[in-house]
């Protein structure tokens, strides 16, 4: 997807390798982060947050409002000491946010240390209040023709990136679903869903993205394109064999 591919700061975040880890009691970084990473030709502003899921696991989502990226998923989340360790990765590019938490708990700062080019950029980070984590949107019912995991190839910059939908109705009469980068983050990133006969329409709010697409015959490939601010793409998505 192209918005995790055009920013520097949309790539992987490493908060601090744990052989950095501070000797003190492990901190707990819950709450909504706010801060700024310092290039040298501009500012560039990007939040987390952070909370614990159902499972009592930290989880974080990443979001640069600049480019529309919002609420994204993070890889995985770990804490030693004062060292908190967030993954962030993607198709393109990449890099290590180095941190610490303060003493008081209340800021986090370090260098970010960019993948293409080695180069360390520093940055702050402070904690503005609670995590603000995101539903993962529900949708109306989808027809049982499109239930289940399609499998899409999308050519970005010369590249490939495979992509991974899953969709499914639920008791409630509801329906949920999700799509996977698998040459980038690797995590799940929930989705909105509307179907109109044999069109459908995917909404991807974490990073300003869509896919309308219109099922064939035979229920086997959703052909569409794939939208991300001026960006159009083709796409198809083909069922996953069991």
């Amino acid at each position: 997807m192209h918005a995790l591919t055009r920013t520097v700061i949309v790539v992987s975040l490493v908060f601090m390798p744990a052989s950095f880890a501070l000797a003190q009691a492990p901190v707990d970084p819950s709450g909504h982060w706010e801060g700024t990473i310092h290039a040298p030709s501009m500012d560039v502003i990007f939040g987390i947050d952070l909370t614990k899921n159902s499972k009592g696991q930290l989880a974080a989502t990443f979001a640069q409002p600049s480019e529309g990226v919002k609420a994204l998923p993070i890889s995985s989340v770990a804490v030693e000491g004062h060292a908190v360790r967030l993954l962030l990765k993607t198709g393109s590019g990449g890099g290590t946010f180095s941190g610490i938490v303060s003493t008081d708990g209340k800021s986090m700062s370090g260098d970010f240390i960019t993948v293409e080019g080695g180069y360390s950029l520093p940055f702050q980070l402070t904690r503005t209040g609670d995590a603000k984590i995101e539903p993962a949107p529900k949708s109306p019912p989808i027809g049982k023709e499109l239930e289940g995991t399609w499998n899409g190839t999308l050519e970005v910059e010369g590249k490939q990136r495979r992509l991974v939908l899953t969709m499914a109705n639920h008791a409630d009469g509801t329906a949920t679903g999700t799509i996977l980068s698998v040459d980038g983050s690797g995590v799940e990133i929930p989705i909105a869903m509307a179907q109109k006969g044999s069109s459908l329409t995917v909404d991807v709010p974490a990073v300003t993205g869509s896919f309308v697409g219109v099922l064939n015959a035979t229920g086997t490939e959703l052909a569409g394109t794939w939208s991300e601010s001026a960006i159009v793409l083709p796409l198809t998505f083909r069922r996953a064999t069991p």
